[in-house]
């Protein structure tokens, strides 16, 4: 039987199931605002599976998916102390999300390392994992949803804009002008940040992208190497099989 794996971040929760051979063809999706006993209860009627792997950076949310999850069977909140299959070299490791971590162990099986990890969420973040392997740290930056969200929140004049490629850096209208701004500001954002973390690494890494807007930025950044949409997911579907060898 399979696994549930749930990567609960800001913005949306994705389910999908997994067993030890791979993810399955079964996906959903919520807003992580409408994530409740109910809307679990709907999601999860006549899917069967095991136990549960949880990610998550919401904890309002994350203690609705215990109170839900946890009467059924075993769940597993993934974190630090988990089977990541690589060390922490990291200060203060219960300070890294576990979104994060989900990708580092989602490289570590999916990709070479070294590696750096590009997630294009509600934050983006970059993270890095050595030869060793050891998952190393990163960087933080504003999601590109929040940078060209910020004009039509804070100004009078400036419109709600669909995030697209851009046609030229000239823009010949308002809304052209601010998707130019977002996307080809946000592509510099993201290759100074991936520059500067490989000047301090003694070997040349991988560069992987994951998260929503990963295909759309990384059509403009040719730094990055793959764009891998199951990355966080199969990250957890890979600690599972540590944490429940016994469950499939």
């Amino acid at each position: 039987m399979a696994w549930l794996l749930i990567d609960n971040s800001n913005t949306r929760t994705k389910f999908a199931l997994g067993d030890a051979a791979g993810l399955i063809d079964w996906r959903r999706v919520l807003a992580t605002a409408d994530v409740s006993l109910v809307s679990l209860a709907t999601l999860t009627a006549g899917v069967e599976f095991s136990a549960v792997i949880v990610c998550s950076v919401v904890p309002a949310k994350a203690a609705i998916l215990k109170d839900f999850f946890e009467p059924r069977g075993p769940v597993h909140f993934l974190g630090h102390d988990s089977p990541l299959g690589m060390r922490i070299d990291y200060p203060l490791p219960a300070q890294i999300g576990a979104d994060r971590l989900a990708n580092a162990a989602g490289v570590l099986a999916r990709h070479s390392v070294p590696a750096i990890v590009v997630d294009f969420g509600t934050a983006v973040t970059f993270d890095v994992i050595s030869a060793q392997p050891a998952y190393c740290g990163g960087a933080i930056a504003p999601g590109l949803g929040a940078i060209s969200g910020y004009l039509p929140q804070n100004t009078a004049l400036l419109p709600a804009i669909e995030l697209e490629e851009p046609a030229s850096a000239i823009g010949k209208s308002t809304v052209q002008a601010m998707q130019a701004g977002a996307v080809f500001g946000y592509r510099g954002l993201v290759k100074e940040i991936i520059g500067r973390i490989r000047m301090e690494l003694p070997e040349r890494p991988r560069i992987i992208a994951t998260g929503g807007d990963a295909a759309l930025i990384a059509r403009g950044v040719p730094e990055i190497d793959v764009v891998d949409p199951d990355l966080t997911l199969d990250g957890l579907r890979q600690v599972a099989t540590q944490v429940f060898p016994n469950c499939e």
